[in-house]
């Protein structure tokens, strides 16, 4: 039973959402699952102010802890195009791990969301898919298999190098039943790769 690790962070509350929906997935294909999230750099204060979702029930990662799971997933929220500033702070405290090959071989995916439908989730994704391979990780990402990112009937997210969704200008729009069963197809694809390496 592969061990997996979905690691997010998240603003408002859709990256969070996500992360269940990949979870689900992954433990759907017989995963061992934790889901957790980076640290908040941003002030209290800021972060009320700003009406951040503070209420998250997954428990904060440490850095050391990379190294126990066969497969992590990283999840976040684009900012101008790449990843947010508070999950690149927790993957820069990975040194350590880089130089020791502590993650050489393990599995590795990335989700994301945007306010807008072209606003930045495929660069964002590839900033995460960046950071995996550099760690010496094998990168699963949403082919399309996943039949639902090629809708045009509706807004969707998705795409060939991971799961995303659109959360609106004001953030009111939450992630659709297909943005939703994208996570849970790449979480299930991202578990079975693991079983397969690991098993």
């Amino acid at each position: 039973m592969p061990k997996v690790l979905v690691l997010y962070y998240s603003s408002y509350g859709h990256i969070e959402t996500m992360a269940q929906a990949v979870a689900e997935g992954a433990r759907g294909a017989g995963a061992q699952v934790d889901v957790k999230r980076v640290p908040e750099t941003v002030p209290l204060e800021v972060a009320k102010a700003s009406h951040f979702k503070l209420d998250q029930a997954a428990p904060v990662a440490t850095i050391d802890e990379l190294a126990n799971y066969d497969a992590i997933v990283v999840g976040t929220g684009t900012r101008f195009g790449r990843m947010s500033s508070q999950m690149a702070a927790f993957l820069d405290q990975a040194g350590g791990l880089w130089m020791r090959g502590a993650l050489n071989g393990k599995v590795g995916g990335a989700f994301s969301s945007s306010a807008t439908q072209h606003g930045g989730q495929e660069t964002t994704l590839f900033s995460i898919i960046t950071n995996l391979l550099h760690f010496g990780m094998t990168v699963v990402g949403l082919p399309y298999s996943h039949q639902g990112q090629m809708s045009v009937d509706e807004i969707v997210g998705g795409a060939p190098y991971g799961a995303t969704t659109v959360a609106g200008g004001d953030g009111s729009r939450q992630p659709t039943a297909i943005d939703l069963a994208g996570a849970r197809h790449q979480g299930e694809l991202i578990a079975k790769t693991a079983a397969k390496l690991f098993g």
